[in-house]
């Protein structure tokens, strides 16, 4: 049995920092201009909200000690002396806050003053850094006042009685926490076409916290959003910006008070500009995913090796950070559904974007083939569905007429009325040549041949009775394309990949392309509802559309009562929502089953919290307790990584759609077939306690 990787004072399981995220914090207090005194208070008093918030990181904006607008006021030297007694002050009282600061001062150093970004944690200063790029166009003088990094002549400088390590290469790495390596910079260094934190995270760095402060004038606000965006993206990093806001000098400029929070590209926490009271966001950061995303680009390490001579002049400044060892719930939104987005304009974006793609796939693919033919196999079920929509959608786009897509039912011995009626309404709606085979003589037969018990009429509906009808299906398909000239459409999607419910070889894991293999069982749900929403077919269709994704999920392998779907597929394999999720986190990020476990029921553990999709009819919107979501990874875990590899290393051709990745062993995944599971249901069992279910 595998050990636990925690130690004995680790959090507990519902709290972030067991799993890799770390809380930041970024404020905006109000300033007094020339009122160091006034400003350590309000600086305090929002680091002291910031620990109560469970943060590790509280980041104050540009000069925030002494006021960004202070002018020809930095070269009077009371004003200094008062802002180094302040920062005095802060260093004092961080000695009782469980947190790291990052606070603004102007600092003499070498002759020259330097405009400072300063690391405060526990009664220490860990390190100053200077700015390395002074703006002194349009309304900004800072060259008047300051020096640039450059002019630096000292790595350390006396301060307080401290020997603080000085420049604008450093980085503060948490030794205790994977993955926590801050670096500083300040306000138009991230203007420059080259910002110090893109060395600094070539260099190791994963926290990138700006001090700003940033006039704010017409539209300015979005192109901060975008620089912040772009950097975090390019360097793979957090980054967390504060500008100056109540309190500075409108003189001639005024000020917004604008903070944010970045995450590899994606916005997690914004403030509420020109805000009458000092202000203070949080952001939960996931440290694994940044490290994850760093080690899978090899580009990433590519830039790196070719800057290695620049990267070696960062000096790393180690330290403990205290984390709280209490829960700390997470408050980052998780999507139910990572594959689908919430929010209506981005989700009818994202599928506009599916059809394309899968569309253009099937184009190609005729084109290459010298082909005008597809067979598919409609069981009036989800998945031939999407593949019809998506077959019509091609053959309208060439000009080739509907007629040439095929059609056929394919009815077994559980084959349901419902589902019957469904596909023979299908394919009247779209257009297409319509036919019917009945397989179940052939099955019949095969099973004879092959003495099953069910050949003579015994209840034996083993995993032999279901495969000889896939089997069926798919042989008949093939010599139909064969036949008519055609080409065998997939239709298998990307949950049924992964969890491996798929008949191999002579069964629905084959065709000759398939348009669905990275779309997952969710995905498709949506797709489809989206097309009913947004009414892109007549009413007829429409009507059969709805009826089809309001179906139970079922193989429809086994005898019922012949009315409706009785066998569900989520009964065996797990709810496609949850296991679609278990799928993204692990395939995509790598993480820890325990993590991924953590991370579903933060989505899925009340239905009554969060966004959902507004095509998920309330009746539908489910949760699962913990127990539950463990149960079914589990099953993911055996399914996934031990049962199923060698179906997934022999599939299909078929276009890759989004970024949560294909399972195509040319494109995203390429795994052992012979790997047993024991790694990954060993880490969730050692960290994961079992519980009841939730009946």
């Amino acid at each position: 049995m595998a050990k636990s990787r925690r130690p004995p004072s680790e959090p507990p399981f519902q709290s972030i920092y067991r799993h890799g995220f770390v809380r930041v914090a970024v404020a905006t207090p109000r300033v007094e201009v020339a009122s160091p005194n006034y400003n350590v208070a309000q600086t305090l008093e929002l680091a002291r909200r910031a620990a109560g918030e469970r943060a590790v990181l509280a980041v104050f904006p540009e000069l925030g000690l002494s006021a960004y607008s202070n002018e020809d006021l930095f070269q009077q030297d009371a004003l200094l002396d008062a802002s180094l007694a302040a920062l005095g002050e802060l260093v004092g009282a961080s000695r009782d806050l469980p947190l790291a600061i990052v606070a603004g001062a102007p600092l003499r150093a070498d002759d020259r003053l330097f405009n400072c970004g300063l690391v405060i944690y526990r009664g220490r200063i860990l390190g100053a850094v200077p700015k390395a790029y002074l703006p002194n166009y349009r309304e900004f003088y800072e060259k008047r006042h300051f020096a640039p990094a450059a002019q630096a002549l000292s790595t350390s400088i006396r301060l307080l009685g401290q020997e603080v390590p000085f420049g604008n290469q450093l980085l503060f790495a948490a030794h205790n926490v994977p993955g926590f390596v801050l670096n500083l910079e300040i306000c138009e260094d991230l203007w420059v076409p080259l910002p110090p934190s893109t060395l600094a995270a070539l260099a190791g760095a994963t926290v990138i916290a700006n001090l700003s402060a940033s006039d704010i004038t017409v539209g300015k606000a979005d192109y901060r959003r975008l620089l912040c965006a772009s950097q975090s993206a390019k360097c793979v990093a957090a980054y967390l910006y504060s500008a100056a806001g109540p309190g500075e000098s409108t003189t001639d400029l005024a000020w917004d008070g604008h903070a944010l929070v970045y995450e590899n590209g994606e916005r997690l926490a914004e403030s509420t500009r020109f805000p009458l009271e000092p202000g203070l966001i949080t952001a939960d950061v996931d440290l694994d995913h940044l490290r994850q995303e760093r080690s899978r680009l090899t580009s990433f390490g590519d830039c790196a090796q070719a800057h290695a001579a620049r990267l070696r002049d960062f000096r790393r400044i180690e330290f403990e950070l205290e984390v709280p060892r209490t829960r700390a719930a997470l408050r980052r939104r998780i999507e139910r559904f990572p594959y689908v987005p919430s929010d209506p304009a981005k989700r009818d974006e994202r599928c506009a974007e599916v059809y394309d793609i899968q569309v253009e796939g099937l184009m190609k693919r005729l084109a290459a083939t010298r082909l005008d033919k597809v067979v598919i196999g409609i069981s009036g079920g989800l998945d031939s569905t999407q593949a019809a929509l998506v077959a019509v959608r091609a053959f309208d786009r060439l000009g080739l007429p509907r007629r040439n897509i095929l059609g056929y039912t394919l009815p077994g011995f559980g084959t349901s009325r419902h589902t019957f009626d469904s596909a023979h309404a299908l394919m009247k709606a779209l257009g297409i040549s319509a036919e019917e085979i009945d397989i179940r003589p052939s099955a019949e037969l095969m099973l004879r041949h092959i003495g099953h018990p069910a050949a003579e009429g015994k209840d034996v509906y083993d995993v032999t009775y279901e495969n000889v009808q896939a089997g069926e299906r798919t042989s008949h398909l093939f010599r139909l394309a064969n036949l008519r000239g055609a080409l065998v459409l997939g239709t298998g999607d990307l949950s049924e990949l992964a969890l491996g419910f798929t008949t191999y070889g002579v069964g629905d894991h084959m065709s000759h392309y398939n348009v669905n293999a990275s779309v997952p069982k969710t995905l498709i749900q949506h797709l489809i509802r989206w097309l009913i929403a947004t009414k892109q077919f007549e009413e007829p269709t429409i009507a059969v559309l709805d009826r089809i994704v309001n179906t139970r999920i079922s193989p429809e392998l086994v005898p019922g009562s012949g009315e409706e779907p009785e066998h569900s597929s989520e009964a065996v394999v797990g709810p496609y929502e949850l296991q679609d999720f278990n799928l993204y986190y692990l395939s995509r990020f790598g993480y820890r089953p325990s993590k991924v476990a953590f991370l579903a029921h933060a989505a899925w553990g009340d239905r009554s919290l969060g966004a959902w999709p507004d095509t998920v009819p309330a009746s539908e919107r489910r949760e699962y307790d913990l127990a539950t979501i463990r149960h079914w990874l589990e099953v993911f875990l055996k399914r996934f990584f031990q049962d199923s590899q060698f179906k997934r290393s022999a599939m299909p051709n078929g276009p890759k759609v989004g970024s949560g990745g294909s399972l195509s062993p040319r494109s995203d995944w390429r795994a052992p077939s012979d790997s047993p599971a024991t790694v990954w249901l060993e880490e969730l069992r050692a960290n994961l306690a079992t519980g009841p279910r939730r009946r």
